[in-house]
């Protein structure tokens, strides 16, 4: 496997971006500036990530999500503690 996540990953399984040996190894999201955990689908190239709206949920039980764009970095969290440490 290489380094660099994809371009576009989702959390949801049924979606055809969903790569589930991908999100086993842990993916980290920087939007504007600001780690995110909370975030359910992005894309790097087109500049967005897609997060839950609050608590509520659409007519097939799935929790509604809201696409907000700007600028997205992302990066693996497995390998931050083998190759090098993080800085203060």
């Amino acid at each position: 496997m290489s380094d660099t996540p994809p371009d576009r990953l989702s959390n949801d399984p049924r979606s055809k971006f969903h790569d589930a040996a991908l999100l086993e190894r842990g993916i980290g999201i920087r939007f504007n500036g600001v780690e995110r955990n909370n975030v359910e689908e992005y894309c790097i190239s087109e500049g967005w990530v897609r997060v839950a709206a609050g608590r509520a949920l659409d007519r097939r039980g799935q929790p509604m999500t809201m696409k907000i764009k700007g600028t997205v970095e992302a990066w693996f969290l497995d390998t931050a503690g083998e190759a090098e440490t993080p800085a203060d």
